[in-house]
């Protein structure tokens, strides 16, 4: 509701200072907690009636940018990632396959979890299912009820009066000047046009199937604006930090969201918004009719990694639109590369040395870095400050300028600013999950080596090889890698 005020406990101190672009207010803010415990974070997750495509995952990774540099500034953070399993889309879904619902999602959601496995995202720390939060949903309508918010139509579905609640239409700023009074919306989903009282609570017919529940107001089941808000709430309370999604959630969805959690509480839902802008495929909008659209299993399976698609989809600031190319994966497989060999370049440099301090031209590249997280999450502006660091860090081991305390400092650095970027260790194998195969080729090439036998040397590099590693010979020893 339009003057509802935030009450916040003292201010925690973060490790570095973050400002975010609040769509609420259209300003960019210093982001305060709303408690000294942890931020409360919800995320837009998957609906799944199939699998999820590159443009879903755009938003899904951003969100884990968001997530990973709260922990980085020094949150605790409790994130909720919804998984909306009934909805007009699902329920069709199932109708036409002949499953129940249950059997129809279980396939896309344990695809889900293996698509942001591939990618490196972060677990939530709950994904609510909205079919097993049903009497939460219930309980909600009947708060919105008391207070007058919402009304019964003739054929028993429950809608939300729109023009009982003022300053409808955040955060998305809508102007409700062409509302049109009794003017209802069945759809789960609608266009950005139309404006009217959405339905809290469906009652069932033909087209839902098996799909019901019984309430209060007959048999039927939610609407998909009302279970967001049922969820978020029961998770992280009547106020929360901040919620995401991608740009086309906002109207109506988010505004619905934030109507029905005020008009049933009395208390502002959420602090501070954030959306993402849309990926385009090759400058278009991602189509089946054009050819272009792609789940993340359609991109691997052209031999394309997790990682370099993770590399491709937080090359760019959230706000602003992505355009996803295989040109644009091509120099993320390149780039990788390129950093995995100057990770090399300080393993071998640092060999069992303790880190000291940073070198003066690695202590501004992380005072870069760190402005470049903290100023709304602007990634392209931080992995500038790594690639600085990169050309720098190069050129003083080209010049024995970086001694083994200072390549270890370097490379614990790295490590530390891979906890937001999650692409550098991302798809590196830990020495110790090597093959003992593998393992037992390489002590007995450094016995080969040590005695001089340079062809039993090259035999058994290759015999590493045909096994899928890539031996390299350093002034440190040997160092191995999957190829």
């Amino acid at each position: 509701m339009i003057g509802l005020r935030f009450e916040s406990t003292e201010r925690i101190v973060p490790a570095v200072n973050l400002y975010f672009y609040n769509t609420m207010s259209r300003q960019r803010e210093l982001f305060e907690p709303l408690s000294t415990d942890a931020v409360r974070l919800y995320t837009c997750g998957p609906t799944v009636y199939n699998y999820a495509h590159i443009g879903n995952f755009r938003a899904y990774v951003f969100e884990d940018i968001l997530r990973r540099v709260l922990q980085y500034a020094g949150h605790k953070v409790i994130q909720v990632m919804n998984l909306t399993d009934v909805d007009d889309k699902t329920i069709r879904g199932a109708q036409e396959a002949g499953l129940p619902l249950c059997e129809y999602t279980r396939p896309y959601i344990e695809a889900f979890f293996d698509d942001i496995r591939q990618l490196n995202v972060e677990k939530a720390e709950h994904y609510p299912a909205a079919t097993d939060h049903i009497p939460e949903m219930i309980t909600l309508i009947g708060r919105l009820f008391e207070r007058g918010l919402a009304y019964a139509s003739d054929d028993g579905s429950i809608y939300f009066n729109v023009a009982a609640f003022p300053g409808y239409g955040r955060p998305a700023h809508i102007d409700l000047s062409g509302l049109r009074a009794g003017a209802r919306v069945a759809q789960d989903e609608y266009d950005k046009e139309r404006i009217g009282d959405f339905a809290l609570w469906k009652a069932w017919d033909a087209d839902d199937g098996d799909v019901v529940w019984d309430s209060p107001w007959g048999r039927g089941r939610p609407g998909w604006h009302l279970e967001c808000s049922a969820m978020s709430m029961k998770y992280l309370g009547e106020s929360f930090d901040i919620h995401t999604g991608g740009i086309d959630n906002l109207f109506p969805h988010h505004a619905n969201e934030t109507a029905q959690s005020e008009g049933a509480t009395g208390k502002p839902f959420v602090k501070t918004w954030l959306h993402c802008a849309h990926l385009r495929i090759n400058g278009e909008k991602m189509s089946k009719s054009l050819g272009n659209f792609y789940t993340l299993r359609d991109l691997i399976g052209k031999g394309w990694s997790g990682r370099e698609i993770r590399y491709v989809l937080i090359n760019g600031h959230y706000r602003q639109t992505l355009n996803f190319t295989f040109d644009a994966l091509a120099a993320a497989r390149t780039t990788l590369a390129r950093l995995d060999e100057f990770s090399d370049r300080l393993a071998v440099a640092a060999g069992s040395n303790a880190a000291g301090g940073l070198p003066e031209w690695a202590v501004k590249a992380r005072t870069a870095f760190d402005e470049a997280v903290g100023d709304d999450l602007n990634i392209p502006e931080a992995l500038a400050a790594l690639f600085g660091l990169v050309r720098e860090g190069n050129a003083a081991l080209d010049a024995g300028s970086l001694p083994p305390a200072g390549a270890a400092a370097v490379a614990a650095l790295l490590a530390r600013w891979d906890t937001v970027l999650g692409v550098l260790s991302f798809g590196r194998p830990d020495p110790d999950a090597m093959p003992a195969e593998v393992r037992e080729l390489l002590e007995a090439r450094a016995a080969a080596r040590k005695a001089r036998e340079w062809g039993e040397s090259d035999r058994l590099r290759d015999a590493i090889a045909v096994l899928g590693w890539e031996v390299r010979d350093t002034p440190g020893g040997q160092q191995c890698k999957r190829a």
